[in-house]
């Protein structure tokens, strides 16, 4: 049986921090230890305990998260191995600097999804704000490695910095992104905002829904079918990615307009739009 951790009412603290809970953590503990772990609750200490009902085996390797947890943050924070479930939705920074392991939200995420992940896997089934699997503030780079998808709709900055792994957004996705892309591919079920791949530097930005007109910072490239697409579209169906409710080997089929930029950055990014018929 997996350690479950439930809200205990409606009413409670504004903002909770479950950083390290994770099954790594709990693995050896008694269920009376795992009670008795500090965490933050409005910038307070207080026991996991007194905030969250709590049952279940902590040496499972899997902990589930039911109830709200909108305003619960870091939940799956530098998981390495093992399971975590939000039946539900997640609050902020889920999933941040991830090595390994899986991460599933049922509901939506908050901002700072994946943030600085290097491993693993995350699969968001609703939407995601803004900065997923991007930089945090100050740090050079973003997502380093693993896969992230979000089914639905997703914020500004996606995949801002990201060193390598792959993003894949099943909805929409606000401005900027992939800004300042070093490697890796964010691929875009639906529209992008303004500016996509502002500031990249090399990696793969596919979008795969309507899209603005690159700046005159991207110069104009073939038009043609990549064949890494198709085995990319495979990885992401067999991890149940379905970008528009379909198969992501059919909203991945070409031909592709490829746009090769940022110019300033030194041009061998690669933006991948609908060739116009």
């Amino acid at each position: 049986m997996p350690l479950v951790l439930e809200s205990l009412a409606d009413a409670g603290p504004l903002s909770v921090d479950l950083s390290g809970i994770v099954p790594d953590r709990v693995a050896t503990l008694s269920p009376a230890d795992v009670l008795r772990l500090v965490i933050r609750a409005d910038e307070r200490p207080e026991e996991l305990g007194a905030l969250f009902h709590v049952a279940g085996d902590p040496a499972s390797g899997r902990i589930e998260c039911r109830g709200d947890f909108s305003r619960v943050h870091w939940i799956g924070a530098g998981l390495a191995r093992g399971e975590v479930v939000v039946d539900g939705s997640a609050g902020r920074h889920a999933g941040e600097g991830m090595t390994g392991g899986t991460l599933r939200v049922r509901g939506d995420a908050g901002d700072w999804l994946a943030c600085e992940m290097a491993g693993g896997e995350v699969h968001v089934a609703g939407s995601a704000g803004d900065n997923a699997a991007a930089a945090l503030p100050g740090s050079r780079h973003g997502m380093r490695g693993g896969l992230v998808t979000i089914g639905g709709d997703s914020g500004g900055l996606a995949g801002a910095r990201m060193r390598r792994g792959i993003l894949a957004i099943g909805g929409d996705c606000g401005p900027a992104a992939g800004f300042e892309l070093w490697a890796g591919t964010i691929v875009v079920g639906g529209s992008v905002g303004p500016q996509p791949g502002l500031g990249m530097r090399r990696g793969s930005l596919v979008v795969a829904g309507p899209a603005p007109e690159p700046s005159v910072l991207f110069r104009r490239g073939a038009v043609w079918s990549p064949a890494f697409l198709g085995l990319l579209a495979a990885r992401l169906d067999a991890a149940g990615f379905r970008p528009g409710g379909g198969p992501t080997v059919a909203a991945l089929a070409g031909p592709w307009r490829q746009w090769h930029g940022d110019l300033l950055a030194g041009g061998r990014g690669e933006l991948f739009l609908r060739a116009a018929a």
